[in-house]
């Protein structure tokens, strides 16, 4: 498996990467600078640091971090759809099975760097701007592994559909067509909490209930992000396992 992922790394190294994983804390960084929240609340003043939280998780985790999830499941599929990689690579002593464990857990530690720079820029906005309140640490990092664990689905389905479609736009399309309708179902309280898109959103939204382990209830963590991702992380194992290569 180690080797597997060595190998994995050493071709995602060559995609430029790092450009990529940094696009989505720039912009949240740019917009933390840019908005011009009040921090008052119905006449009750509130911890400076949820001021650029409120307007950069809108747009981050709304649209950002499910599309960037989606091209790094694109990417990392890029090499065996060309000349005939799959071949190659299933040809070496290695399972399928391991193969596609692989390129999941890759691509979720790629999500996770991603948010922990995300995280470094709220830090950032909040000392350009001179915050003297105190960090809500445990609140934002419950606001960062939550929009990590609803992307696990999401991955999931991702991967699948990149190892199903040889074009790099195809899977991207896929992921962009679910993503915008997002933006209108959060406001649905009958559908919003069943969208598998809406999910990064719903868990880094950081109004919602704070006794929970995340910003959702436990049955709809339980059942839109762990059935989603079993759903979709078995489909595409099963269908990794029978495709014709």
């Amino acid at each position: 498996m180690w080797s597997i992922l060595s190998a994995e790394w050493f071709k995602l190294r060559k995609s430029k990467m790092v450009p990529i994983i940094l696009a989505g804390p720039i912009i949240g960084l740019f917009i933390g600078l840019t908005s011009n929240f009040e921090s008052k609340m119905q006449g009750f003043e509130v911890n400076n640091w949820y001021t650029p939280l409120f307007s950069m998780n809108l747009t981050y985790a709304l649209l950002f971090l499910p599309l960037i999830a989606g091209v790094f499941a694109s990417l990392i599929c890029r090499y065996e759809h060309q000349s005939g990689g799959w071949k190659q690579l299933l040809a070496l002593p290695v399972t399928r099975g391991r193969v596609f464990v692989a390129k999941y857990a890759l691509i979720m530690l790629l999500v996770l760097a991603m948010q922990l720079l995300y995280l470094c820029s709220i830090f950032a906005v909040g000392m350009i701007k001179g915050y003297t309140d105190p960090f809500p640490m445990e609140i934002v990092w419950k606001s960062i592994i939550g929009g990590w664990v609803a992307t696990l689905p999401l991955v999931a389905l991702q991967l699948w559909m990149s190892i199903m479609f040889k074009s790099f736009a195809a899977p991207f399309a896929v992921n962009v067509i679910f993503t915008l309708p997002s933006i209108l179902i959060i406001n649905s309280e009958r559908f919003g909490p069943y969208y598998p898109w809406a999910q990064p959103f719903s868990m880094m939204y950081i109004v919602g209930n704070t006794d929970d382990v995340f910003f959702v209830p436990w049955d709809q963590l339980l059942t839109v992000v762990g059935g989603g991702f079993l759903l979709f992380f078995l489909g595409g194992y099963l269908y990794f396992q029978r495709k014709a290569v």
